[in-house]
């Protein structure tokens, strides 16, 4: 006669091995998919009131809910931004703007977009973002 203790093993074995494959088929976010996620950033001049398209600005992309950005980009001549072969979920895209509300010691903060991929081959346009010079 085994014992119950054995038992309980190896049904907890079998459940960790059952989570475990179907845990690893849902991928978080980031690359490896074959969504693109595009958008355009521009420039506004507060003393002459301008706006213009930003050009070699450099654009950042957070997977996920990770705590610091996981890649980044620059943006053409025509102020357009690409990131691609994204996977399903959320992503926040942004660019860092001159502060002039004071807010940070540094002088800059990030202007932030967010965008949700929902399904495969899906190729989203964010809502612009507009920095401050």
């Amino acid at each position: 006669m085994k014992p119950k203790i054995f038992r309980s093993s190896i049904i907890l074995i079998f459940a960790g091995l059952f989570l475990g494959v179907f845990s690893a088929c849902e991928k978080p976010e980031g690359e490896g998919g074959t969504s693109i996620i595009t958008g355009k950033v521009r420039v506004k001049e507060i003393k002459s009131g301008l706006e213009y398209d930003a050009q070699e600005e450099r654009v950042y992309i957070i997977y996920g809910n990770d705590i610091t950005h996981s890649n980044d980009v620059r943006t053409n001549y025509d102020g357009t931004y690409r990131f691609s072969y994204l996977r399903k979920g959320e992503y926040t895209i942004y660019a860092y703007s001159e502060d002039t509300a004071d807010i940070s010691l540094s002088g800059i903060i990030p202007v932030k977009v967010s965008v949700e991929i929902t399904k495969n081959n899906q190729i989203i346009e964010a809502e612009d973002i507009v920095i401050i010079d």
